[in-house]
């Protein structure tokens, strides 16, 4: 496909959830807007698919759940989209029993704690710490769609100094650890921080705290809820949403430079060049992939450090705890692996060249909450999707042999599912239409390679803390969190302020900032 037009008032470069969140805002505004997207298909990792032949199952297959997409732009958009909340938070096997999280049932989650560490002392503090973290939460979340706030100014939204510095000031293992005492607990807490980013408790650069500080505002609660219908779902009313509303899309059209108010892309098909005029551009790309495509020097690339595994089951297999079925095992956040003591151990082997020996990851199964994305047959006849997301594979671990890394990390991880389950889950796999295991592996550089994420970074890069300095005198994109440092073109992704996993935020604030830039000149 090629653009109608010649000259846009803005050109979305890349097709992604960001990408299509600021094409339906600013053409719902009355812009000309197109959307330029390299591949066959808009979406990018918040897709869903067929992925096993002759199997009827629509994997989220590479981003799967959703907690900081606001409910503001699911209502301004009119997308038809909902999530489903999982009441069972998480639980992690220890021995032949396991520490429950059940946000339906506090006394039922202290008995787990008391069952697990011997004493009423654990869920205390996790009640408290919870309660920091929700007013955490609801003092920071509506934040993310308004201009940035500064440093003060968010500090004293919160209120709470002595939580502000533990997040903001000082590592993050020095609260876990002064909060905690239990290592499975101390584990539980810290995962939060570790989701795509390799790092360890008491780094100094306090990408930890960023990470965790995402992990635990999504909708003022810190829920992390179940896509009805599959991720596709929402990047399908996304694309529709702009289509509606006047943007045109336009896939297999690949840019390949830009200037100010000028978008160079050629036909992927064909390999027609073209030349667009823009008011304004929106990069829905890495920050590394757009200095690139502006023709300036890079930073250090991206280094994403996790595995992601899909499958599809015949039946979920049964666990070594007789107090906990399956369906509600799986249905929240099983860990594997992941004690405080454990993480730390697997970030030094990976950070010294070696796959963990225990290697760390969590579990979550979709069709307990959502059947909706296996067919009739597959859904009569009890199968299930059982997604893991393993933790500290640095994609350093990848690049020698590729494949063959692939296969190790995979082998490592179902070892460790193995051990903690009643029965190997090679038993309970489904079979596609070839008689082959229903079971695919992404690595970083797997994700580079096939959705063009640098370095497989689920995040596009660190996150950044949401908020600003003081003193600044921001333009309209500084104060939307939107800046690249060149005139007219914004950052709409994951890598703008704010920006990071599936929320839709980068491409809002966008969006906001053109608004607001056009509206000053």
């Amino acid at each position: 496909m090629r653009p109608k037009h010649g000259k846009y008032d803005a050109v979305v470069v890349g097709g992604g959830h960001n990408g299509l969140v600021a094409a339906a805002y600013l053409a719902r505004a009355g812009r000309r807007v197109a959307v330029l997207e390299r591949s066959a298909h808009t979406g990018g990792a918040a897709v869903s698919a067929l992925t096993f032949a002759g199997v009827g199952a629509r994997l989220s297959r590479y981003s799967y759940l959703v907690s900081l997409l606001p409910a503001r732009i699911v209502a301004d958009l009119g997308l038809n989209f909902r999530t489903a909340r999982r009441r069972i938070s998480s639980y992690t096997p220890v021995g032949e029993t396991g520490l429950l999280v059940d946000s339906g049932d506090r006394a039922r989650t202290a008995a787990s704690f008391r069952r697990i560490t011997g004493a009423e002392r654990e869920h205390r503090a996790w009640a408290e710490f919870g309660a920091r973290t929700g007013a955490l939460a609801r003092a920071v979340f509506p934040t993310l769609t308004e201009p940035l706030p500064t440093r003060t100014e968010l500090r004293a939204r919160l209120g709470d100094d002595a939580l502000w510095a533990a997040i903001v000031t000082e590592p993050l293992g020095a609260l876990i650890e002064r909060t905690f005492t239990d290592d499975v607990v101390r584990g539980v807490v810290f995962t939060d921080a570790l989701i795509g980013t390799f790092t360890h408790a008491h780094d100094p650069t306090l990408r930890q705290n960023r990470c965790f500080l995402y992990h635990v505002i999504g909708g003022g609660t810190g829920d992390w809820d179940v896509p009805i219908g599959g991720m596709g779902a929402l990047t399908g009313e996304l694309a529709a949403a702009a289509v509606r509303a006047g943007a045109e899309i336009v896939t297999g059209c690949a840019v390949t430079g830009i200037e100010t108010g000028a978008v160079a892309c050629t036909d992927t098909a064909t390999g027609a060049a073209s030349e667009l005029a823009a008011g304004h551009i929106l990069v829905n790309a890495a920050p590394y992939e757009l200095d690139r495509l502006l023709g300036r020097a890079r930073g250090p690339k991206p280094e994403g450090a996790q595995l992601k595994i899909n499958m599809v089951l015949d039946r979920l297999p049964r666990l070594r705890d007789p107090e906990i079925t399956p369906r509600e095992a799986f249905s929240g956040t099983f860990h594997i692996a992941e004690t405080y003591s454990q993480l730390a151990d697997a970030y030094r082997a990976a950070a010294a060249g070696s796959l963990p020996p225990a290697l760390p990851s969590e579990i979550y199964c979709h069709t307990v909450t959502d059947p909706s994305i296996l067919d009739r047959n597959s859904a009569e006849r009890g199968m299930h999707t059982l997604t893991l997301f393993g933790l500290h594979t640095p994609a350093r671990l990848f690049e020698a042999d590729p494949e063959a890394a692939r296969e190790r990390a995979v082998a490592a991880a179902l070892a460790r599912l193995d051990a903690v389950l009643a029965e190997p889950i090679a038993g309970c796999l489904a079979r596609d239409a070839e008689g082959r295991p229903c079971l695919e592996a992404k690595s970083p550089l797997d994700l580079e390679r096939e959705i063009g994420l640098p370095g497989g970074h689920i995040f596009h890069g660190d996150l950044a803390f949401p908020f600003r300095e003081d003193g600044e005198e921001p333009g309209p994109a500084t104060r939307w969190g939107v800046a690249t440092g060149h005139e007219g073109v914004f950052c709409c992704g994951a890598g703008a302020v704010r920006g990071g996993g599936v929320s839709g935020i980068g491409g809002h604030n966008a969006a906001m900032a053109v608004l607001e830039d056009t509206k000053s000149k």
